[in-house]
């Protein structure tokens, strides 16, 4: 390479239901600041959390392999919960590069607790997975879960993310829902099973009835990235904008612009495969 010119930015593209992903934007941002981001939104289904599987992993494979096809990406992260959980091996087989996923931090949580009662703040559907069974068992068995499917943290997380005022008592009746279940007062360690709630994560810590610690997958999927970086090799090619694309319009455009431009977003604009299932 002549010298004076620095390496290729290598091209990431992440992929939510929602705004959830940009948590893992920020701490891509704050690891990697000469990284090439691109964001995906199926913000047209959102959120997953209440899809049935089968149509849904159909669609997910579907439209990644459009966006992977049109923007090249050198690594795909899924950082949605749900989509990681039903389709990520669906992807890596139809996709040729890696693929990392974000799934709910049980293994993380069974490392850190003291007490050993685990709490999990996921998506309604999340919750129910069989995939939340095989991780406790696996990674955390001798740990006591405590789940809450939170249908409206999601909303939420979104408002909070747009920059919209976020009434406390909203969130204080999800969190009680955790804490108020049997061996409730005895959870001292939570995972995010949804990044949506990175969002949250202030009020969160601030409105708990009891102290715990807080476990936010964002950040360790940054990790893994860099990880996944340093073993591939770089192509050499030009230089571009980061994108943003949805699937559908957002309800306030000038919301949205101001809270996506600190990441490095400059617009956004609708992405439309030619066909992806319903």
């Amino acid at each position: 390479m002549p010298q004076g010119h620095s390496a290729p930015a290598m091209r990431v593209l992440i992929f939510d239901s929602g705004i959830g992903g940009m948590g893992v934007v920020q701490s891509l941002r704050d690891t990697h600041p000469t990284l090439h981001i691109d964001y995906l939104a199926d913000t047209a289904l959102f959120p997953y959390g209440e899809q049935p599987d089968a149509p849904l992993t159909l669609r997910i494979v579907s439209l990644l392999k459009s966006a992977c096809d049109r923007l090249l990406p050198d690594i795909l992260v899924v950082a949605c919960n749900t989509a990681s959980t039903i389709a990520l091996p669906a992807l890596r087989e139809c996709l040729k590069i890696p693929v990392v996923g974000c799934v709910p931090p049980i293994r993380w949580a069974g490392r850190v607790s003291q007490t050993r009662t685990i709490g999990l703040l996921s998506t309604s559907a999340t919750a129910r997975r069989p995939y939340i069974i095989d991780l406790h068992q696996r990674f955390a068995a001798d740990c006591r879960l405590l789940t809450h499917g939170a249908r409206g943290l999601a909303d939420l997380a979104e408002r909070a993310f747009l920059g919209e005022p976020i009434a406390d008592d909203d969130v204080r009746r999800e969190l009680r829902q955790l804490f108020q279940q049997p061996f409730g007062t005895e959870i001292d360690t939570i995972g995010l099973g949804c990044t949506h709630y990175t969002f949250l994560m202030p009020a969160f810590t601030r409105l708990a009835d009891q102290p715990v610690t807080w476990l936010d997958p964002a950040p360790a999927v940054a990790r893994q990235v860099g990880m996944v970086m340093s073993q591939i090799a770089q192509e050499d090619r030009n230089a571009r904008s980061a994108r943003l694309l949805m699937t559908k319009a957002p309800s306030d455009c000038i919301r949205l612009e101001r809270a996506v431009e600190r990441l490095g977003f400059t617009s956004w604009e609708v992405f439309s495969p030619v066909s992806i299932p319903a």
